[in-house]
């Protein structure tokens, strides 16, 4: 960043309420402390003290002081109207100075280090931000705020205003917004932004998510990224477009001599995502919730497979306007994950495709949603249908474990053993309706 950068900053942040730095757990929940604005320049320099152990997944009791330091790069100035917010991204270092190895963001750096230096390519992300607005936290008959459908349009639509609202704050501190609509679910919406490198748009979907939440809450309402909050119905999805070109900006993905105007390094890196996709799918879709939308005939797609314009496969290659367009959409994740994992992952199964020229397959035909299969607890054809296989796949991956590096890896599935132990014996609803009469 310029010489420049700094100074701006110190005068921006004389305009805002409070100063906040913001990072993830390895569950992807946000995590933020106020600093004091005044002494900006000394904490981009030496970073604040942070007790590591009460981060999920991040340090141990016994270990535990990390040191948080802002990212120069992700400062925004968020006004509120009635406040204005100083934002910065954090990065975690241990005490001597170096990277934390289990910090989700440092795993991003890593895979778009690698691509450069290993591939010279650089990629163009972009995710589609789906999200639930209730009246209330809890789930009763007064939860909705509306009952329209996909692209519903109503005169008393507080959805539409909060989508405006959202995407009005953001655009005043320079992130653009391409669309926002109402979703197929009542009370649910999506808003899509302008695509850019991982790193940044990594750094925004942390902002967009506080800054959703904010307005929400505004207009006395709750924001809600929690993947399929009611069942029959759709859920909310985190479709991740991808592209990637060459370290001058010329696109590896269009190649006007093989089919469909595919390149083989493009295949190649598809063939890598489906590859791993089963290993994947822990940190795609993270949470026991996730999966209640892995049903066949419904709306997530879990044929290990990819189309071309088909919204039933998991990677899908979008119509694109110029050749320079021209991407991938996975379209299993959701956004209850860590977005920098969900980056990375992809990223680095892309790159494995990449080195070991993997088969993507012929592209999916028709719907995958009326594949006729035989029932079977195990189909590799398939993405994991519930979060214990998911756990098992994660379990045995080398290609995770390597990726991740074996400190992340352990405690990420250390977590997610624990959820589903938390899970597992939790006595629901269900089983008292089905076999309390025994």
């Amino acid at each position: 960043m310029s010489g420049t950068e700094l100074p701006r900053i110190k005068e921006q942040l004389k305009e805002a309420y409070t100063t906040k730095l913001f990072f993830t757990d390895l569950n992807g929940r946000l995590k933020n402390l106020s600093i004091n604005p005044d002494d900006v320049e000394a904490i981009l320099d030496n970073g604040v003290g942070i007790d590591g152990s009460s981060i999920a997944g991040i340090a141990t009791v016994d270990n535990s002081d990390r040191i948080l330091k802002p990212v120069m790069e992700s400062f925004r100035l968020v006004d509120f109207g009635d406040r204005k917010i100083g934002f910065f991204v954090g990065q975690l270092f241990d005490q001597d100075g170096t990277r934390t190895v289990v910090d989700p963001r440092y795993a991003l750096e890593r895979a778009v280090e690698k691509a450069a230096a290993e591939n010279q390519i650089k990629f163009l992300m972009g995710p589609e931000h789906e999200f639930f607005l209730f009246n209330s936290d809890e789930i009763n008959d007064k939860t909705h705020t509306d009952k329209l459908g996909y692209f519903g349009s109503s005169p008393t639509d507080i959805g539409d205003v909060v989508r405006q609202e959202i995407v009005n704050v953001l655009e005043s501190c320079g992130v653009k917004y391409e669309k926002t609509h109402h979703e197929v679910t009542s009370s649910q919406h999506e808003i899509n932004l302008e695509p850019g490198d991982p790193l940044t748009i990594a750094d925004r979907t942390i902002l967009f998510e506080f800054v959703t939440k904010e307005v929400a809450a505004q207009y006395n309402l709750h924001a809600s990224f929690m993947s399929k909050p009611f069942t029959g119905q759709n859920r909310n999805a985190f479709h991740i477009h991808l592209s990637f070109s060459d370290l001058e900006g010329n696109s590896l993905c269009y190649d006007e001599n093989r089919d469909h105007g595919l390149s083989d390094m493009l295949m190649n890196f598809i063939g890598g995502v489906t590859t791993h996709a089963r290993a994947m799918s822990i940190i795609l879709a993270s949470t026991v919730n996730s999966y209640k939308a892995y049903v066949l005939g419904k709306e997530a797609p879990i044929v290990r497979g990819w189309g071309l314009q088909n919204r039933s496969s998991m990677v899908r290659i979008p119509h694109a306007l110029s050749t320079q367009a021209t991407r991938m959409e996975l379209r299993c994740p959701d956004a209850t994950g860590n977005v920098y994992l969900q980056f990375a992952t992809l990223i680095f199964a892309g790159l494995d495709g990449i080195a070991t020229k993997a088969d993507a397959g012929l592209p999916d035909m028709g719907t995958t949603y009326k594949k006729e299969t035989q029932v079977k607890v195990l189909d590799e054809r398939f993405l994991p249908r519930d979060f214990y296989p998911a756990l098992m796949e994660a379990e045995k991956s080398s290609f995770l474990l390597e990726a991740l590096g074996a400190d992340l890896f352990n405690n990420y599935l250390n977590l997610k053993i624990a959820e589903w132990d938390e899970y597992r014996t939790t006595i629901t609803d269900f089983e008292h309706q089905k076999y309390m009469s025994i």
